[in-house]
């Protein structure tokens, strides 16, 4: 089963400075039918004016995974962490037993984000985090793992839940495979471009929610950078 999920369906608000289009039910989004899907709770589409962003605020346990899709990001937080995450590029925070942390758009340019929380599987842990570049050069034609929670993915960011993000960019007619086990559950969302997905399109910034398929199939019908969550 493949449910599409076009953008302008999704909830959201916008607040001047930030732009947020929210996937799953999220602040004074609220829709029983997106709640979740699987152990994946959250994917907001956000747009954060330049000089602008989230002021420090606290979370716990939940796995946050930001995929910056243009401009760049700068964390902060209570433990000492400070970086900057660039266009292409991820960070994670493993909120754990508790951390504070602002976001903050300190370029000149709007920046666009994916953020994404999974629920954890091991929770009462310190809090981290961590960014890391993924040059979309080596995500050419192929799904590259970005984080994950296996042991396995040693390439990837550790996050703490049974669960991968995964990216691709793919040139137009352009197909690639993911192997995501009948069991699983899958959520899919091009970054930019337009893609088939097993025979269901889908454009930029729309959602596809997968179950119950065994191999995803993937056709890049104009040139794509699409991001995946695999989750149980």
């Amino acid at each position: 089963m493949i449910e599409l999920r076009p953008f302008d369906t999704l909830g959201g608000e916008n607040h001047g400075w930030l732009n947020a289009k929210h996937h799953f039910s999220f602040a004074n989004y609220y829709d029983p039918k997106r709640m979740s899907w699987g152990s994946l709770r959250v994917w907001n589409d956000d747009e954060i004016q330049a000089g602008t962003g989230f002021p420090p605020h606290p979370h716990s346990d939940m796995e946050i995974i930001t995929y910056v899709r243009d401009g760049a990001i700068t964390h902060e937080d209570n433990l000492g962490n400070r970086g900057r995450t660039e266009a292409g590029d991820v960070q994670v925070m493993s909120a754990g037993t508790g951390v504070r942390h602002s976001e903050f758009n300190l370029e000149s340019e709007t920046t666009r984000i994916f953020q994404i929380w999974i629920e954890p599987t091991r929770r009462g842990e310190k809090a981290s985090w961590g960014a890391k570049p993924f040059p979309k050069g080596e995500r050419a034609g192929q799904f590259v793992v970005l984080a994950s929670g296996f042991e396995d993915d040693t390439d990837a960011l550790p996050i703490r839940t049974d669960a991968r993000v995964v990216g691709a960019t793919l040139k137009a007619g352009e197909t690639v495979e993911y192997p995501l086990g009948a069991q699983r559950r899958a959520y899919l969302v091009p970054a930019k471009g337009s893609i088939e997905v097993n025979g269901v399109r889908g454009n930029a910034r729309d959602g596809l929610a997968v179950r119950d398929v065994e191999t995803l199939v993937v056709t890049a019908l104009s040139d794509s950078e699409i991001v995946l969550v695999d989750a149980a």
